[in-house]
């Protein structure tokens, strides 16, 4: 009863997304030298928005260093600046980026599932939730410019964009590995890989937890476009303007027919999954085996 509580409060502060967000703000920094108040970026601590009013076009990059962590905190910050920019009529397409070098995000953060009470637990996976929803039902356009590796939470994030353009680089591997972890992918997960790469494509990346090379995630249609890596940013905005070519209206209501069915699905089982996750992750089995791969990776960095 206390979690279900919680996951009420919980659901009514979402929607006011700056009631989680611990202690950050909106800034603005000034334009860089010629380049007008077009080019003038805002952001928080762990979002960095560079606005181009004049193209109505918008890049978002994710800087949570080293490898840009799904935190709550960065799920929060991304949530409000996504929704100024919707918000502000100005703008009608957002490329999705990393200011991290070499990663695009690594996922959603281990530390937000290890060690922490049945509440946070809760608290944190709504917040992928509304972030998921967010993406990929937003009237914008959305291109992810995948300039760096993208497993799990950066692969999901990656799929509920419009268009996808990965580096040409054999270290940046994408895809959905959580079963490597011990971890399933969520049925919301799955049926968003699904409805890119189809059934069978989908049920052996899946189980296998695979990660796939570019020229890989090319052929089974997980990106749209593999281009050398100091193309990506350039090549989504070329791409981006041939997708700001189609009326907004028909372009939304199309996007809308194709993928509500989807969301209306996770809508309608959105408590029972937010209970099914604080169920699987509270496991004794499932804890020791992600704090094994946390000290992996701390023995890794020393």
């Amino acid at each position: 009863m206390a979690l279900a509580a919680r996951t009420r409060v919980l659901s009514r502060a979402l929607l006011r997304p700056w009631a989680l967000l611990r202690g950050a703000t909106i800034r603005r920094t000034e334009p860089t030298a010629g380049s007008g108040d077009s080019a003038r970026r805002f952001g928080t601590q762990r979002v960095l928005v560079e606005p181009d009013a004049a193209a109505g076009v918008a890049v978002m990059k994710f800087k949570n260093p080293p490898v840009n962590s799904l935190s709550l905190e960065l799920l929060t910050e991304f949530i409000i600046s996504l929704e100024k920019l919707e918000n502000d009529k100005t703008f009608r397409g957002v490329i999705l980026t990393s200011d991290c070098p070499r990663v695009f995000s690594a996922g959603l953060d281990l530390t937000e599932m290890c060690g922490k009470n049945p509440a946070h637990y809760a608290e944190y996976w709504k917040a992928v939730q509304e972030l998921w929803l967010r993406l990929y039902l937003s009237n914008l356009v959305l291109i992810a410019a995948i300039n760096g590796a993208c497993p799990a939470g950066g692969c999901l994030i990656s799929l509920t964009c419009d268009y996808r353009i990965l580096a040409d680089n054999p270290k940046y591997l994408i895809g959905l590995n959580e079963t490597l972890l011990g971890i399933v992918a969520p049925f919301w997960f799955k049926d968003t890989l699904v409805n890119t790469i189809g059934h069978r494509a989908s049920e052996q990346a899946l189980q296998l937890g695979l990660l796939f090379l570019p020229a890989e995630a090319l052929q089974v249609g997980l990106v749209d476009q593999v281009v050398p890596e100091d193309q990506v940013l350039s090549t989504a905005l070329s791409v981006m303007a041939r997708w700001m070519a189609i009326p907004d209206h028909a372009r939304q209501l199309t996007k809308n027919m194709m993928r509500k069915t989807t969301v209306d699905r996770l809508v309608k089982q959105r408590d029972a999954d937010i209970q099914n996750f604080v169920s699987f992750i509270s496991r004794d089995s499932i804890q020791k085996s992600l704090q094994m791969y946390l000290e992996k990776l701390k023995q890794k960095k020393g």
